[in-house]
């Protein structure tokens, strides 16, 4: 009886916790919402965070995205009143909406939004974002998520030193150098997304190629981001992954290098023949007139001996 009871109150404690992962997860789904500027209950919000920005370099205030008591903030700043836009340099704020605080993030060029990502597990997605380091020039273009820490009350970025997170895409060439990019976003067994970044150098006949496998995630645990260089067997087995994503399948701009000869040759070596399957078709001549236990073939005519005289 008292086993009964004990397990009895092991399982109430499971459906309880989980019953509230699934309720955090569409409780912060449902408090995240982006600011309409022409909205009259949303003026409060964004004359609070122009306030707050307002000893701060920027030109206009291109997005707000608010979850629970903190905002995240999106300005662009232009030096010249006639300046063209395709230099404008963005910076992303997280603005406190409980107290006079106001954080910097990161300055990028080209900002793009993918998409929510769940780096961190089902339960606490991330906005995806990719940038560039500059404008006009031979750019590196990175990728960061960017959550609500409930620890800190505010907005963080993944994988950030500086205004450097995730490295995508390197530009530049070096003559008698053939740099091959291959990256992707993978889902891991538990739900966690990773990010993998294949970096193939071939050299020609100079020297032996080189290849340096990157792995972006976060930890389930501590929920702190991390940055893996892999060696074998892991290297080895991240990269026939990242071949084997479907370009077309996820977002494209996280997804490249599959079409390439290197990902091609990987794919191929690594796929096993198909095996000959036994043909069990009856031949076309096949009548069917067939009885079992009884043998149609005639039997064999014997010359007849003859009798000596």
């Amino acid at each position: 009886m008292r086993g009964f009871w004990l397990r009895a109150v092991v399982l109430l404690m499971a459906a309880v916790c989980g019953s509230g992962l699934r309720a955090g997860a569409q409780t912060q789904m449902d408090a995240f919402h982006w600011v309409n500027f022409h909205d009259a209950k949303d003026e409060p919000t964004v004359a609070w965070v122009t306030a707050l920005l307002r000893a701060e370099k920027w030109t206009a205030i291109r997005e707000i995205g608010v979850e629970y008591d903190a905002a995240i903030v999106e300005t662009v700043n232009r030096e010249e009143a006639q300046g063209n836009p395709a230099l404008d340099v963005f910076t992303f704020w997280s603005v406190s909406l409980a107290k006079k605080q106001v954080e910097l993030l990161l300055r990028a060029s080209n900002p793009r939004v993918v998409d929510w990502t769940s780096f961190n597990g089902l339960t606490t997605p991330e906005l995806g974002l990719i940038y560039d380091d500059c404008s006009q020039c031979a750019a590196t273009t990175y990728f960061t998520t960017l959550y609500y820490s409930y620890a800190e009350h505010g907005w963080r970025a993944r994988w950030v030193r500086g205004n450097q997170a995730a490295a995508l895409h390197v530009a530049g060439h070096v003559d008698g150098v053939e740099h091959t990019e291959v990256y992707g976003v993978l889902t891991e067994h538990d739900g966690r997304q990773v990010l993998g970044k294949w970096d193939h150098f071939d050299y020609g006949k100079a020297k032996p190629a080189e290849d340096f496998v990157y792995e972006y995630s976060v930890d389930a645990l501590t929920g702190l981001e991390q940055t893996h260089l892999l060696a074998d067997p892991h290297s080895a087995t991240l990269e026939l992954r990242l071949c084997q994503i479907d370009p077309l399948g996820g977002a494209r701009e996280l997804t490249a290098g599959q079409d390439s000869p290197l990902c091609q040759d990987l794919v191929k070596a690594n796929t096993k023949p198909e095996r000959r399957r036994p043909v069990t078709t009856p031949p076309a001549n096949n009548q069917g007139k067939s009885v079992p236990g009884v043998n149609h073939t005639p039997a064999p005519k014997v010359a007849s001996a003859k009798p000596a005289k």
